[in-house]
């Protein structure tokens, strides 16, 4: 039964995550078309933002972690944290499809080790930070390309990983909502070296080339909070 649970958790996530990337890839007419106003990207709640921030990792990791939240001019402190660990509400810059880069609604919560804080969690502020100055999605490829190239952005730390298992928060139009997961991150490495997109191999390995990033997907049964994952019967792609 758990094999069978796991494999159905991981055609889901591959379909999800496929057809966020698929989207991604294409040049496809947005739905969001132009920067909405930079209030409707913010929460209004700051607890409600830090309670969906750290809902994206298991209690006993969230509750000592340092949590940010998005402010009109980037990512600020919004609670210190004391095992390395930051947790943040991605918006659609950086956590939807692109077809979605402006969508005001995306939420997904996403917590990081002290390594993704020191490396990843970089790139993220730095699109934010873009994104809020009214960057279109290729500016922004455009900035972060230059950047990587003058490494002006440091490589993944070794052992960069976070947990994305929140069972709240919204992802866009493209893929609504994500399946719990962690996500590890090497910078340009070959997802054959963890034997990912291999038949049977509960991995996915997502290159991109733009960022000189891997990323390692790996499913979870259960929800942060300790609730089981249940896969849809159907997957929708919302068009």
């Amino acid at each position: 039964m758990r094999g069978k649970k796991l494999g159905a958790i991981v055609i889901t996530l591959c379909v999800v995550l496929g057809s966020a990337y698929e989207a991604m890839a294409q040049d496809a007419k947005t739905h969001y078309p132009k920067m909405a106003p930079v209030d409707e990207y913010l929460m209004s709640d700051r607890n409600a933002e830090i309670a969906l921030a750290r809902s994206a990792a298991p209690e006993s990791i969230a509750r000592d972690a340092e949590v940010q939240v998005l402010g009109r001019h980037g990512f600020e402190t919004a609670v210190k944290g004391k095992n390395g660990f930051v947790c943040i509400v991605g918006r659609s810059w950086t956590s939807a499809a692109d077809e979605d880069y402006w969508d005001p609604k995306v939420r997904v919560p996403i917590c990081m080790n002290a390594a993704a804080a020191r490396t990843y969690l970089l790139r993220i502020t730095k699109i934010v930070d873009l994104a809020l100055a009214g960057r279109t999605l290729t500016q922004v490829n455009e900035t972060m390309a230059a950047a990587l190239a003058r490494k002006e952005l440091p490589p993944m730390e070794p052992g960069a990983m976070c947990y994305m298992m929140g069972n709240e928060g919204y992802g866009g139009d493209t893929v609504p909502h994500w399946p719990p997961h962690l996500m590890f991150f090497y910078s340009d490495t070959d997802p054959a070296i963890w034997g990912a997109n291999q038949p049977g191999s509960p991995i996915m390995g997502i290159a991109d080339p733009l960022q000189r990033l891997t990323q390692f997907v790996i499913p979870t049964q259960h929800w942060s909070d300790g609730t089981e994952y249940v896969p849809p019967s159907s997957t929708h792609v919302h068009k």
